[in-house]
């Protein structure tokens, strides 16, 4: 995977000590792993559910992934997945296991790296937590694929802080018109720091799928109307009873119900967003780590 250097855009709208440059104390691997933030407006749209299955269905096809649970009020992709891991993110900052120690892999490959409910945000960690963190995360740089971020919902300053250092986000809503206008909400806070990010969008549990086909294209007609800022839409994921069987079950639903029209639609998400040839420049785990940091000083709580 060819990779060009980040660079922000708009120089004049961002702080000089935000960039990263090679000359960094942490020099990058020669290969990147792409970062995608999964991300949504208001909660109780599908986010987590959708990140959780997403990553299963791009492991299953021999994609190296790893799904950070990164929504730090109230981290759920354990439960998701059913499993009760032993360690999760609080244990690796403050240096009690290792990142290889708190991983916790799945029979399809996809690797979980558990979040911990109640982290303060990962910018205002004391500074050696926060240089834990990013060794640890850096010796993942190149070993995965993709990184997806679980995020929380809405526009705090964790959410946004982690969309702008991927670079590229995942906006999932539904057709709910409060969803949809937190879903720009979301938008409009990000456009506002005027730098450059990958927004694709996904809605979710519309019925019929026509209905989310007219939600994208209205969503992405205001904003660039309103915002100047393009949102590609990805796909619509139907409503499907299968989906909250599985959560019942605590069995994601690519595994419980396979041939389901969630899990069709799915398949078809994962090969849109891997193949997409829009991607010009892949931030890389150990660059999207240094710009959490960086953008301290840039977004206010």
């Amino acid at each position: 995977m060819n990779v060009k250097s980040y660079q922000f855009k708009n120089m004049d709208t961002v702080p000089p000590e935000t960039l990263v440059t090679a000359e960094d104390d942490f020099a990058p691997p020669q290969f990147r792993s792409r970062v995608i933030a999964v991300s949504s407006g208001k909660g109780g749209v599908g986010k987590t559910n959708i990140a959780v299955n997403l990553g299963l269905t791009l492991a299953k096809r021999g994609i190296r992934v790893a799904l950070l649970d990164a929504d730090l009020g109230t981290a759920n992709v354990d439960v998701l997945m059913g499993i009760r891991p032993d360690y999760h993110l609080q244990h690796l900052i403050t240096g009690q296991r290792s990142l290889a120690e708190i991983i916790v892999e799945t029979p399809s490959g996809l690797k979980i790296i558990p979040g911990a409910s109640g982290l303060p945000d990962l910018a205002d960690l004391p500074d050696a937590q926060r240089d834990v963190l990013l060794r640890a995360m850096m010796a993942l740089d190149g070993t995965v694929d993709l990184l997806l971020i679980d995020t929380g919902a809405g526009v705090g300053r964790n959410v946004v802080q982690f969309i702008l250092s991927a670079g590229e986000v995942l906006l999932v809503t539904t057709p709910e018109p409060t969803a949809v206008t937190d879903a720009y909400a979301l938008v409009k806070v990000l456009a506002g720091y005027h730098l450059p990010i990958s927004i694709k969008l996904v809605v979710n549990n519309a019925q019929p799928p026509s209905e989310g086909d007219l939600v994208a294209r209205r969503l992405a007609m205001v904003a660039e109307q309103f915002l100047g800022r393009a949102i590609e839409p990805l796909g619509v994921l139907p409503h499907d009873k299968s989906v909250p069987q599985a959560v019942r079950r605590q069995i994601p639903v690519v595994e419980a119900s396979p041939f389901s029209p969630m899990s069709t639609g799915l398949n078809r998400l994962a090969e849109r967003l891997w193949n997409d040839v829009e991607v010009q420049q892949v931030t890389g785990i150990s660059q999207f780590f240094r710009k959490i940091m960086a953008l301290r000083s840039v977004i206010s709580g």
